[in-house]
């Protein structure tokens, strides 16, 4: 199964299978409790990887933040809503007792060479990730996705069509139940650039060879979230997808390495 044409350079000029970092590689054991650092990032890319996934909210003071939670409880020796803090509160915050919160701005300069896969946690967020995107000139850097439709179409308006976008979940549903490729992207009025999706859903099987057929005629991606088992990612590469993400970015890597797909 050849690897689609989607017109966006971010997809379009990578390797044959895209490796994501999530969160940088969030459960590789040299780096565990320090996801969405770059430190994590740092090691990923240290590690070979070029695409990252993270996530964005924004401070009360207007400051993108790679952070996926919307508190920092869970990861953080602080606590409290990003919405309701400033830079300089999170600043205070250390993400594995050590490690700062990077805003989205420090993430992008750092790795000048990689490639951004990031999902809109926040409303808020929408607006200032859109201009950001613009100002720094970054559209063939970033895919855009989250699970608000509502989110990420007041994205796809704000760029005007310009930056590669996911599937939001209805989307998704329709790729996977419509009776063809064609129609849903007829449907999806061509907006989605790569349905990025678990294998499965609760009962449902998200991903199937009918769904990766369809996908590919009609022009799109789809990546698989979030393998980190390499008994799972050689059965998907066979499978034909076209990307995967990952939590355990050294097992990844050898499953590539061992099947000649990493560049």
């Amino acid at each position: 199964m050849s690897t689609p044409r989607t017109g966006f350079a971010y997809l379009d000029e990578g390797p044959g299978l895209l490796a994501f970092a999530h969160r940088g590689g969030a459960f590789h054991p040299e780096i565990e409790g320090l996801e969405n650092t770059l430190a994590a990032f740092e090691h990923a890319v240290a590690l070979g990887y070029r695409m990252l996934e993270t996530d964005v909210h924004l401070t009360s003071d207007g400051v993108l933040l790679a952070f996926h939670d919307s508190v920092l409880d869970r990861v953080t020796d602080q606590q409290g809503a990003i919405s309701e803090l400033t830079l300089a509160d999170v600043r205070c915050a250390r993400v594995g007792g050590r490690e700062e919160v990077p805003t989205l701005a420090e993430l992008v300069d750092a790795f000048p060479t990689a490639r951004f896969n990031i999902d809109i946690k926040a409303e808020a967020a929408v607006a200032p990730l859109a201009a950001f995107v613009d100002e720094r000139g970054i559209h063939d850097r970033v895919l855009i996705g989250s699970f608000s439709p509502g989110r990420l179409n007041r994205f796809r308006r704000l760029t005007g069509g310009r930056v590669p976008t996911s599937a939001s979940p209805p989307e998704v549903v329709a790729f996977r139940f419509l009776p063809s490729g064609r129609l849903a992207d007829l449907v999806t009025r061509g907006r989605v650039a790569a349905l990025q999706i678990p294998r499965r859903r609760g009962p449902l099987t998200l991903l199937t060879p009918r769904l990766l057929r369809r996908a590919h005629r009609a022009g799109k991606h789809v990546h698989v979230w979030t393998v980190d088992d390499p008994a799972e990612m050689r059965e998907l590469i066979d499978l034909g997808v076209d990307g995967l993400f990952t939590d355990r970015t050294d097992l990844l890597r050898d499953v590539l390495l061992e099947r000649g797909l990493w560049e």
